[in-house]
């Protein structure tokens, strides 16, 4: 594994205190894994190899079914339905149907982020850029925000972010880069910009920029200048455009019939289905 920055840490093991809320949570949760029959994991093996190897000396069993949206477009028994929990809103697939390829900017910090700093996120770093805009995320954002980018931009409360991304229209995520978010973005070759709040979000920006080429840093605090630059940069790289179609092609082959994560899928189901076998045994 590469070397790790403090600041590529998570931000719930950056402190001092020994009873802080999030350490011990993340203590937690991996004394849980100590204990557990098998690790599942949201990735795929060639996206993660590193990682994975060092978890395979410590664990079992390891089964990787990601990127799990495209498993579930190749799942014969896939059940539909998506993934959101959210109601979503399909105004911005008809507004993207409408803009030329490449051309649009989405933008989203996820679902339990900061309203109001995502707002001025959004605010600060994209009232100059040509580019359309489609932010998926807060909806109160400032008025004049909304008279600024009037004809340039579609704003939605919610909508399918698998859809977006993979849309023709869509050539940048300017994403909070949590993980779900980072996933859907390899999955669909869509390079990124990446602006962490919290928790891995910090080691998954990292990734993205360092490892898999997919994607370009901005710090917590940064001018508009600069992600307007970031921004830039992105759509008109040709070559970080090149390496988002690779890891798209990777993700496609994981996920379809025979792949590795289709493989480790059946797998899980089969362990599953024995431990359920011997335990009806058990009570007979």
């Amino acid at each position: 594994m590469p070397p790790i920055k403090l600041g590529d840490m998570s931000s719930f093991v950056r402190t001092t205190d020994p009873d802080d809320f999030g350490l011990r949570f993340n203590e937690e949760e991996a004394n849980n894994c100590t204990k557990a029959n098998a690790l599942i994991l949201n990735t795929f093996d060639e996206l993660e190899a590193d990682v994975l190897a060092a978890l395979r000396a410590e664990y079992a069993r390891i089964y990787t079914i990601g990127p799990l949206g495209t498993l579930l477009n190749h799942a014969a028994d896939a059940i539909g339905g998506g993934l959101s929990l959210w109601k979503q809103d399909t105004e911005c697939l008809a507004w993207l149907d409408t803009q030329q390829p490449r051309s649009a900017v989405y933008v989203n910090f996820g679902s339990y982020g900061d309203d109001a700093g995502a707002a001025r996120r959004v605010r600060v770093g994209n009232r100059g850029d040509r580019e359309n805009l489609v932010p998926g995320g807060p909806n109160a954002l400032p008025p004049e925000f909304v008279v600024e980018t009037d004809g340039r931009r579609c704003l939605a409360t919610w909508c399918s972010q698998e859809q977006v991304l993979r849309h023709p229209a869509v050539g940048c995520f300017l994403t909070h880069s949590g993980w779900n978010s980072k996933c859907e973005s390899v999955a669909s070759g869509v390079p990124m910009v990446c602006w962490p709040v919290f928790a891995d979000q910090y080691i998954n920006r990292k990734y993205a920029c360092e490892s898999w080429d997919v994607g370009l840093r901005l710090d917590e605090e940064v001018r508009r200048e600069q992600v307007s630059a970031q921004v830039k940069q992105v759509m008109e790289s040709e070559e970080m455009r090149q390496d988002a179609a690779r890891w798209k092609a990777k993700a496609e082959q994981a996920a379809r019939l025979g792949g590795s994560s289709y493989k480790n899928l059946q797998s899980m189901v089969e362990v599953i289905r024995s431990f359920a076998s011997d335990s009806k045994k058990a009570e007979a």
